[in-house]
């Protein structure tokens, strides 16, 4: 690709407006502090305070609240830490193949949370209000993630 040719390519995206970066990035803090509650709760052995669902610890100590060893909690968390970091690195660069990145991995959360909303529903069912909190910010964080690719191009 020659000089002007990437010169037009930069020409032909805008960045993403700094409301849905801002918006990932809410997010992606209100996800990590639900799971950090989630992965402090799973290995300091406490249970957690469920006061709208009472399902929280049984779904927390289901067979399916850990995966390879791992809590899902702590999962979660790793994600959140990588949108929040990403977005923010999105800010100080405004490179299009983050926000492509952010997109990819909000869907496959995204995919993923549905899975483990079934499982609660109709597996266990029992509810765990902080595992729907995480599971609606995916929706939010996937939304917010294909809104700024969308934005972010002419």
């Amino acid at each position: 690709m020659n000089k002007h040719e990437k010169k037009s390519e930069k020409l032909s995206m805008r960045r993403a407006p700094k409301l849905l970066i801002w918006g990932l990035i809410a997010f992606a803090f209100i996800g990590f502090l639900d799971t950090s509650y989630l992965t402090v709760s799973h290995y300091s052995g406490t249970d957690v305070n469920c006061s709208i669902a009472q399902g929280c610890n049984e779904v927390l100590s289901s067979s399916y609240s850990v995966i390879f060893g791992v809590p899902m909690a702590l999962l979660g968390l790793l994600y959140y830490i990588t949108i929040l970091v990403l977005s923010l690195l999105y800010l100080d660069t405004h490179k299009v193949k983050i926000l492509k990145v952010i997109a990819v991995l909000t869907a496959l959360a995204f995919l993923f949370s549905g899975w483990l909303v079934y499982l609660q529903l109709f597996v266990i069912k029992e509810i765990c209000q902080y595992c729907m909190i995480s599971a609606i910010n995916s929706v939010v964080l996937v939304i917010l993630s294909l809104l700024a690719i969308k934005y972010g191009r002419k």
